[in-house]
């Protein structure tokens, strides 16, 4: 299959496509799905390569969601480890909650 029977219009197209890969940052990926999205609200792409840009579009976004669910699951384990050592500093068993700072707030209803 040609280069343009695959959507793009010139043989530099096709090898620009091939050689751009994931972005190694996600500020990188960003910024360049705001520039296709620009590109598509400005109506600057030729039709030819709409399949094209929407495809980098999808894979960008992709590697944004991916890079997200990755960081979240990061810091969501900073976090617990945390509340482990600091439940460790106070003294308190692995799986139980810390006790209520006074007495009567455990006789208190939740």
């Amino acid at each position: 299959m040609s280069p343009t029977e695959k959507g793009y219009a010139t043989m530099a197209e096709a090898s620009e496509a091939q050689e751009r890969s994931a972005p190694d940052r996600y500020a990188e990926a960003v910024k360049e799905l705001e520039g296709i999205l620009d590109n598509l609200d400005n109506s600057e792409v030729d039709v030819d390569l709409l399949a094209v840009k929407v495809g980098r579009a999808a894979e960008l976004l992709k590697f944004c969601r991916k890079r997200l669910e990755d960081t979240e699951m990061q810091v969501n384990q900073i976090v617990a480890d945390l509340e482990s050592e600091s439940r460790q500093a106070d003294g308190v068993p692995e799986g139980r909650q810390s006790a209520p700072a006074s007495a009567g707030e455990a006789d208190q209803p939740i």
